[in-house]
């Protein structure tokens, strides 16, 4: 992969986390909890309606949670943008080690709460970011600003 690509698709990611966070953030502030129920229940399988978001405590940790999702996903775009599309070393090293303490902690925290299907909905984030990252053939050398 080239570097160009590897730093589209790492701003695709991002895009995609600042969309989530954002949703979720949106879910509770409208009141309107259909699409991340539908989330939360999925995450708890099996799919039949029995677990939901509701006013109270769970909807401000869904809303806190959007909105650290959707600061991690503005600040990752910046460090794409302005240190990895220069330094893909650094730009990666900084990424690679913020996506990986998110993995490893929200995979252990799912699994201690009962949420074990979050795990491969994680992996699949894990693939958007980790991909381009391990991927990028210019990785190993520096490109000039």
């Amino acid at each position: 992969m080239t570097h160009d690509t590897a730093t589209r698709a790492l701003l695709f990611a991002h895009g995609a986390a600042i969309a989530m966070g954002a949703f979720m953030v949106l879910t509770v502030v409208t009141g309107l909890y259909g699409g991340l129920n539908f989330a939360v229940d999925l995450i708890y399988l099996p799919l039949d309606g029995s677990q939901s978001i509701t006013p109270g405590a769970a909807a401000l940790l869904s809303a806190v949670s959007g909105g650290i999702m959707l600061g991690y996903g503005v600040l990752g775009w910046g460090v794409t943008k302005h240190v990895y599309a220069h330094d893909p070393q650094l730009g990666g090293r900084l990424l690679g080690a913020g996506i990986l303490g998110w993995y490893i902690s929200d995979c252990a925290g799912s699994l201690a709460g009962g949420a074990w299907f979050n795990i491969p909905l994680n992996s699949l984030f894990l693939a958007l970011f980790l991909g381009p990252l391990l991927l990028n053939r210019a990785r190993r050398s520096p490109r000039a600003a």
